[in-house]
């Protein structure tokens, strides 16, 4: 083997568990392909002690940390496939290397879908937002729209109502069920079920143009359509989903193929970078831990 383990996966999760390797002195090897979910996000919030911090900073200061550590090492590019062989795994990143390892740590995050309307793209991380637990207290108390397709819109425009009392409901044309509407209407939550034509916005607010020429400005926007896995590397191992898509793992961060493991956004509901920090570093120690043991048993 090249290595005893690889880590596919710079952000939080991914830098915790080599920090937490390159101390037990295991020899790692950290792909990083420089793309993040965070990435267009101004701060990482809920993180202790870091609350408020640029995310590229976080990263870089990560880094600086692992490299501390002689017998880990940082490569950039993407790994693009991932098999087992005799004694663990290849995996192969976009330029054709090829590198094998005991142990392998898929710390490679979600990609967020993002709403398919016209301008909203550009507006992501700016008025338009898909994490209240992020971005909520930032916008407390302003006027918010929250936009997502018949019930999963009316979830989170109730969820919101815990950051403000001012919280409007567009569908795009798809409804809530009549229960949820009830509920709505309980908060004062009016509902715009109007097919929308483009979406217009800046810092300091967000406009909806709907496809009948009327319009709807607030100060931000919260979408809910969910998250795919950011890579195929897990369904190329035969690892098991959830049935909500997330990769299915177990109390040490196992997943059903022996020598695999997962931390981060990819495996749980909790989408925090203080979180996946957590699971990188549980996902270390079983891994050292299972190391130890399997040259224990050579010895």
């Amino acid at each position: 083997m090249n290595t005893e383990v690889v880590i596919v996966g710079g952000g939080p999760a991914g830098l915790s568990a080599a920090l937490v390797l390159g101390r037990c002195r295991r020899r790692v090897v950290l792909y990083d392909h420089g793309r993040y979910r965070n990435a267009r996000a101004r701060a990482v919030h809920g993180y202790l002690t870091r609350d408020g911090m640029d995310p590229g900073e976080l990263r870089r200061i990560g880094r600086q940390e692992v490299a501390r550590y002689p017998s880990v090492s940082i490569r950039g590019g993407e790994v693009v496939s991932a098999r087992a062989v005799e004694g663990g795994f290849e995996i192969e990143d976009r330029a054709g290397m090829r590198t094998t390892c005991r142990k392998l740590l898929l710390a490679t995050g979600l990609t967020d879908r993002i709403p398919r309307l016209l301008g909203m793209e550009d507006l992501v991380g700016v008025c338009a937002h898909h994490c209240p637990y992020c971005d909520g207290w930032e916008l407390r108390d302003e006027p918010l729209i929250a936009y997502g397709l018949g019930d999963t819109g009316a979830l989170l425009a109730l969820e919101l109502t815990q950051w403000s009392p001012d919280v409007v409901l567009c569908t795009g044309g798809r409804s809530p069920e009549a229960p949820l509407r009830e509920r709505l209407a309980r908060f004062d939550i009016a509902v715009h079920e109007h097919p929308i034509a483009r979406v217009s916005g800046s810092s300091s607010s967000v406009t909806l143009h709907f496809a009948d020429g009327g319009q709807l400005t607030r100060r931000a926007l919260f979408y809910s359509e969910g998250c795919e896995p950011s890579t195929p590397l897990a369904a190329q191992l035969g690892v098991d989903f959830t049935p909500k898509g997330s990769i299915e793992v177990g109390r040490l961060e196992t997943t059903n193929v022996p020598g695999v493991y997962v931390a981060g956004d990819a495996s749980r509901d909790a989408l925090q970078a203080i979180v996946a920090a957590g699971e990188g570093s549980k996902a270390a120690v079983a891994i050292n831990r299972a190391l130890f043991k399997e040259d224990m048993l050579r010895g």
